[in-house]
């Protein structure tokens, strides 16, 4: 049964059909072939799926990326990114890293960093002598950056299917976070070093203050959520509504960048976007209903045990896997239907879920950079005006620095876990 829906849904999508209805459709002929179950049973599985508190917050985080977006809070971080770090080696390629680090604590969304800070950070580049290959390259890299750093639209998605605290999961997302943006900076040092990219300038810090003054309350909103779910002081849901109410204030009313007549067609976009996203993952808990129904979970922890593999060696093995998954299917649907396949083998492993959840986010966001699914490699050529297979080219070498970071941090669980028992959050 299981079989026969992954074929179908593979058939359905290489055939040009919408993901969401493939998996519509390959959910439904399952059903009415290998079950007795009721055809009612497809609307209200899709229901109680949705019908859940944590993911208002889904819609709540796009809002607070497009409001920043619009609102061109995304030229200020740039700038106070370019006064810290690019007067360095190569400093506009760190520039392009920083930038979408505090970004990503803004918006939550890979594909919202592209849009917004991306063609910035491209021109600002090329201007400064880097190949533009290799600026698009690392903007479509570091984007991925959003998928991990709270407060990551992702990670929301996988603590809500996994029944596991969200804001604990969102905290345990910083540092990993952090570490592949470090693995980022010293790819590029070396890379323009060698070749003589953007040598160093003066340090300028009269600019850093003046910068970052511009800069500073728009990089409160990140502080303001981890700080306030760490804290208990409100949940990842109401943590969203808070920064909507404050980004907000900031471009209606502090900065005035962004026009009140604007605010329907965001409201409009959001609404476009998380329909989207929502109907995406509706479909997919169908999928994962029917997997589930047949015992794949079961199937698959039996087949890891009978490998006898430690935590390591079957953590390593579902890195793998999910590597494989990523590059065909888009992350929202595939963590809907892997993640209740694999929590009980990866219970039966010993493996810890917070750090099983958060490699499962890393790894399945390389699906957004590579063909022939990845969403913001198409957005990137979009911006950067380039043909998709020159974007590919151009980030070869950042894409392998990002799978050798993810790589790590699958080898130090300490690095997810720590944190958040220091901070007594588990």
């Amino acid at each position: 049964m299981s079989l026969f829906l992954l074929i179908s849904f593979f058939g359905l999508s290489m055939l040009g059909v919408p993901l969401a209805v493939a998996l519509a459709l390959a959910g439904v002929a399952t059903l009415w072939l290998y079950t007795t179950m009721p055809m009612d049973l497809l609307s209200q599985t899709m229901f109680s799926s949705m019908n859940s508190f944590l993911l208002v917050a889904v819609p709540l985080f796009i809002l607070v990326g497009t409001v920043m977006e619009r609102g061109r809070v995304a030229e200020r971080i740039f700038d106070f990114a370019e006064a810290i770090v690019g007067w360095l080696p190569g400093g506009l390629g760190h520039v392009n890293v920083i930038s979408s680090v505090i970004f990503s604590g803004v918006s939550g969304s890979s594909v919202a960093d592209i849009a917004s800070v991306g063609a910035i950070e491209i021109k600002a580049m090329e201007r400064h002598g880097f190949p533009k290959g290799y600026a698009v390259g690392m903007t479509l890299c570091t984007a991925t950056l959003s998928s991990i750093i709270p407060p990551s639209i992702l990670v929301v998605i996988a603590g809500s299917i996994a029944n596991v605290s969200i804001g604990t999961l969102l905290v345990a997302g910083l540092v990993p976070g952090l570490f592949i943006a470090f693995a980022f900076l010293v790819f590029n040092h070396f890379y323009s070093v060698y070749y003589g990219y953007n040598p160093p300038t003066p340090f300028n810090f009269r600019l850093v203050v003046v910068t970052g003054l511009r800069a500073i309350l728009p990089m409160l909103t990140p502080l303001i959520l981890i700080i306030g779910i760490a804290s208990g002081l409100f949940t990842p849901t109401e943590a969203a509504g808070v920064a909507v109410v404050y980004v907000a204030v900031l471009g209606l009313l502090v900065y005035r960048t962004l026009p009140v007549r604007e605010l329907p067609e965001i409201l409009i976009s959001t609404a476009r976007i998380s329909g989207t996203i929502l109907f995406i993952a509706a479909t997919s808990q169908l999928a994962a209903w029917i997997f589930t129904y047949d015992g794949l979970p079961e199937k698959v922890a039996e087949l890891l045990k009978a490998m006898s593999l430690g935590p390591l060696t079957g953590m390593l093995v579902i890195f793998v896997f999910l590597l494989i998954i990523g590059i065909f299917m888009e992350a929202i649907p595939a963590m809907f239907i892997l993640i209740p396949v694999l929590m009980p083998p990866v219970q039966a492993l010993g493996i810890d879920p917070i750090h099983f959840l958060i490699v499962t986010v890393m790894t399945l966001t390389l699906g957004l950079v590579t063909p022939p699914v990845g969403v913001c490699l198409f957005a990137a050529a979009q911006v950067a005006n380039m043909k998709v297979e020159d974007v590919i080219r151009g980030s070869l070498a950042p894409m392998a620095v990002l799978t050798l970071a993810i790589f790590a941090l699958v080898l130090f669980p300490i690095l997810t876990l720590g944190p958040i028992r220091l901070l007594g959050m588990y």
